[in-house]
């Protein structure tokens, strides 16, 4: 929960992590980059504890010692990296559903950590996992409807229209073409003018809130039943203005991008403090649920030194899979894709597939 934190900008450490030689650990479970150094058959011990040679899969595999190999991350990439790319768009569902809708918000006041692509992909390995998802874009540049492939030129009904005009949600909402399960409400360049048409208008901070919950597809299975929504991602912009703040009264969790350079924790400790002042006065149900390191580049000692900090901070909160540095996830929306479709064996793919298990799993857990 935020409040068992300092919100103090001063108790991230600050320090600077000098360059190391290439073959640092990747700290992410799942997906190294192509960068990274790849052990030879010098730096691999032939002998396990036991003085069992281990020199091929087929001697792993045949080597009993009660090791799961299913459970492993590399296991886990191969099986998601399958799935991917099976021709069907919808899966049998991988987890348990949650109870109800998860809200999340996926918001950092600071610009370029990764929000939208962590939305949009997580969103979508969510969805080839068997749940049913909604992305919120709320950002007036309309990156995450770009992303999942549906129109949000001027004239196409969005947020906007909800926000401002009240237009139900389920009149918005338009299916991602690529992924079946997966639905989006678009942003337009109209909603760069919402937050002065929104400021002398009633309860201006509940409106996203009052639309969400109108939607049909949105409550718990008994109120709406296996049609329901199992997740709302809503994509924030890069501000802590009225946009953001409708997200976070509308929200029950939050998803906080961190990119795994030291500028991004200087701007936590403000973003935290808006979400205690939410807390506080607006919605006292929304918890900080998520971290995820994003940019990760497992050849330098200062992305692994900002994810421990980050890790020693926050704890349980942030995943253990980090999302690596990948041109695959860069490229992938200039074909009007994520990179879940447009390259799915992709170590941004796998490690993005490995961060939504984890999330998956922890909504079923709590």
């Amino acid at each position: 929960m935020v409040d068992e934190f300092s919100t103090d900008a001063s108790t991230l450490k600050s320090a600077s992590y000098p360059q190391i030689e290439p073959g640092f650990p990747q700290q992410s479970p799942v997906a190294v980059s192509r960068d990274t150094h790849v052990a030879t058959d010098d730096d691999v011990p032939r002998e396990t504890e036991s003085n069992v040679p281990i020199r091929t899969a087929g001697d792993l595999a045949s080597y009993d010692d009660g090791y799961d190999v299913e459970s492993t991350p590399l296991a886990r990439a191969a099986q998601h990296s399958i799935l991917a790319r099976q021709e069907t768009g919808r899966r049998e569902a991988a987890f348990e559903r949650p109870e109800a809708t998860r809200i999340m918000v996926v918001a950092n006041q600071k610009g370029g950590v990764g929000k939208t692509t962590s939305t949009v992909n997580v969103a979508a390995a969510l969805a080839q996992l068997g749940q049913r998802v909604l992305v919120l874009d709320l950002d007036p540049q309309g990156n995450a409807s770009t992303a999942l492939s549906v129109e949000h030129h001027r004239g196409v009904p969005s947020t906007y229209d909800a926000l401002v005009d009240g237009q139900p949600l389920v009149d918005i909402a338009q299916p991602c073409p690529d992924l079946d399960g997966l639905h989006v409400i678009p942003a337009t360049i109209d909603l760069a003018g919402a937050e002065i048409e929104l400021v002398s208008v009633v309860a201006r901070e509940g409106r996203l809130r009052k639309a969400i919950h109108a939607h049909p597809w949105v409550g718990s299975a008994a109120e709406v039943g296996e049609e329901r929504f199992d997740y709302v991602f809503i994509d924030c912009p890069p501000s802590l203005g009225l946009l953001t703040l409708n997200a976070l009264v509308a929200g029950d969790e939050m998803m906080i991008p961190i990119q795994a350079e030291y500028y991004a924790l200087e701007g936590l400790g403000q973003l935290l403090e808006t979400v205690d002042m939410v807390r506080a006065h607006l919605n006292p149900q929304l918890a900080v649920s998520t971290i995820l390191v994003t940019m990760y580049d497992a050849r330098t000692r200062l992305a692994a030194g900002v994810a421990e900090e980050v890790r020693e901070h926050f704890g349980d909160q942030v995943l253990r899979t980090a999302i690596p540095r990948s041109v695959r996830v860069s490229e992938a929306p200039s074909y009007g894709q994520t990179v879940m479709t447009y390259d799915p064996g992709s170590p941004g793919a796998l490690s993005y597939f490995e961060a939504a298990r984890e999330i998956a799993v922890r909504g079923v857990r709590s």
